[in-house]
């Protein structure tokens, strides 16, 4: 009698382990929404830079942090200039202020890049190869992305995206560009309304 209930054990035990293996033991408590992210607290990351350290956004507590996401290294020329400005602008490069541009590439690729643009020297780049702080931010179907999630690029790419954080961590302006154009007389404005830039 007990042959014939075995199997029938194993699998509803076997039920039960997917079960309890499949739901995460941590669920986020508000789904972060680009439309709606002014005003929320900004999803806390951890990211490894350019030159090998990790950057964590709760780091940056007390100061304004600006968010660059973009396509990275396809994203020949507008995002790197955008990146390039970033990095070449003593305005973002201040003790109240840090720019970070967020790109789903391997680092090892923009090390090459690097090597080959000097202009480079100066930008900070984050990345986030698994694209999980950019769905965070829910940035990667947003109209400056010319890569959505898709058949042909499962995984997509953001588009030009900008985000800024306050010394609080609370997202203050948001602002997705599909004209891709240099952004930073604007976000100087928007950061000049924060005070302490």
């Amino acid at each position: 009698m007990f042959l014939i209930f075995l199997p029938i054990i194993l699998i509803a035990g076997g039920i039960i382990l997917a079960l309890v293996n499949y739901f995460p033991k941590e669920v986020p408590r508000e789904k972060f929404f680009f439309e709606q992210a002014i005003g929320k607290q900004a999803p806390d990351f951890s990211l490894e830079s350019i030159d090998g350290k990790t950057v964590e956004l709760s780091d940056y507590r007390g100061r304004n942090v600006v968010l660059f996401f973009n396509e990275g290294s396809m994203c020949y020329p507008a995002c790197w200039d955008q990146m390039t400005a970033f990095g070449n602008d003593e305005r973002f490069n201040t003790d109240n202020v840090a720019v970070f541009s967020i790109v789903v590439d391997q680092r090892s690729e923009w090390e090459k890049i690097i090597n080959e643009v000097p202009q480079f020297s100066k930008a900070r780049i984050l990345f986030d190869s698994d694209r999980k702080v950019s769905t965070a931010y829910n940035v990667m179907a947003l109209p400056s992305s010319m890569h959505p999630p898709s058949p042909m690029h499962p995984d997509g790419y953001p588009g030009h995206t900008y985000f800024i954080i306050d010394q609080e961590g609370i997202v203050r302006y948001v602002f997705d560009d599909p004209n891709m154009a240099l952004r930073n007389d604007l976000l100087i404005s928007e950061l000049s309304k924060l005070g302490r830039n």
